[in-house]
């Protein structure tokens, strides 16, 4: 076990301490003074701030980026992105430096002309958020202060979407036995999320944090991860060769999220306790900023590196 590893155990045998000492506590005459049950807590943090140094330093002085295919079809807007932030998630934690979130906004589309009736069969338009049966697409719902205080997947357009491989690569691990929980986009469900969700997900592991997910490596010591993966959806397992382009997964609300999104990320190691950040640009495209929206046709999966089309920003 690698020091950074055995850190990173320690940090959440500190935080299980003191949620332990904490429920004790409730009770009349628990066999400790008061004050000790903030001794884990601080060693926590600490332990916690000792574990970013790595991905300060990589930031200090970063790999040059490594040019990927995006891993998805349609149109998407980007949020938490490396183009307004380093790190774009406000840690270094799990090789999210240089993360990205995207989800789904398609344009809206015009209704069926009278009479034409739904497109059906296997030329039905299957982009994230196309209109199903010929009706108009589906929009993403908007944040709520207070109502509704959360809804289903498959009112956003993202959930279910394709995942593609980014490059050729290796699948090195591949995990689908994680929920996909209801939204988080109102006020008193980021507050539970941000309140007690994470927490218990942080003590738990990477794993809780990401969900179902995928990493594969591309070679060269780059590592891609895709994370909050649906259940049930992962068409590949570990050992398995994948080519550019190939289907993956399906976009999830699985782990700590919000809603349906893909998060991507490049990072140096497969474990993502021990992992830094790696600079990625999508081909194409680059790396679109908080709120930039862009749009990415199939063809661009397997063209030749520097072909041009395919993918657009708006």
């Amino acid at each position: 076990m690698s020091v950074r590893k055995a850190v990173m155990v320690l940090y959440r045998v500190c935080w299980i301490a003191f949620f332990v000492m904490v429920v004790i506590s409730l009770f009349p005459r628990p066999p400790f003074p008061y004050w000790l049950i903030w001794v884990p807590a601080a060693a926590a943090v600490a332990l916690g701030l000792t574990t970013g140094r790595r991905g300060r330093a990589a930031v200090a002085d970063p790999r040059p980026a490594v040019e990927v295919e995006p891993p998805v079809t349609g149109r998407w807007t980007a949020l938490n992105s490396p183009a307004d932030q380093v790190p774009s998630h406000g840690v270094h934690a799990y090789g999210q430096t240089y993360a990205i979130d995207i989800v789904a906004e398609p344009e809206p589309e015009p209704e069926p002309e009278p009479g034409s009736g739904p497109e059906m069969g296997p030329g039905a338009d299957r982009r994230p958020g196309a209109a199903p049966e010929g009706r108009t697409a589906l929009s993403r719902p908007k944040f709520r202060v207070l109502w509704p205080v959360a809804r289903r997947n498959h009112h956003f357009p993202a959930f279910g979407a394709p995942l593609l491989a980014v490059a050729d690569g290796t699948v090195v691990h591949a995990s689908h036995g994680r929920r996909d929980h209801l939204s988080r986009n109102s006020g008193p469900a980021l507050a539970y999320l941000m309140l007690i969700e994470a927490s218990v997900r942080d003590v738990r592991g990477a794993g809780a944090i990401v969900g179902n997910h995928i990493v594969l490596d591309l070679g060269d010591g780059t590592y891609a991860m895709y994370a909050h993966l649906r259940h049930g959806s992962i068409r590949v397992r570990a050992g398995e060769k994948v080519r550019a382009g190939q289907p993956l997964a399906e976009c999830g609300n699985s782990g700590n999220s919000t809603e349906p999104h893909v998060h991507f990320q490049l990072m140096d190691d497969p474990d993502l306790d021990v992992a830094v950040g790696i600079p990625f640009t999508w081909r194409g495209i680059g790396v679109p900023a908080n709120g930039e929206a862009f749009t990415v046709r199939a063809a661009v999966h397997g063209s030749p590196a520097g072909e041009p089309g395919g993918a657009q920003t708006s």
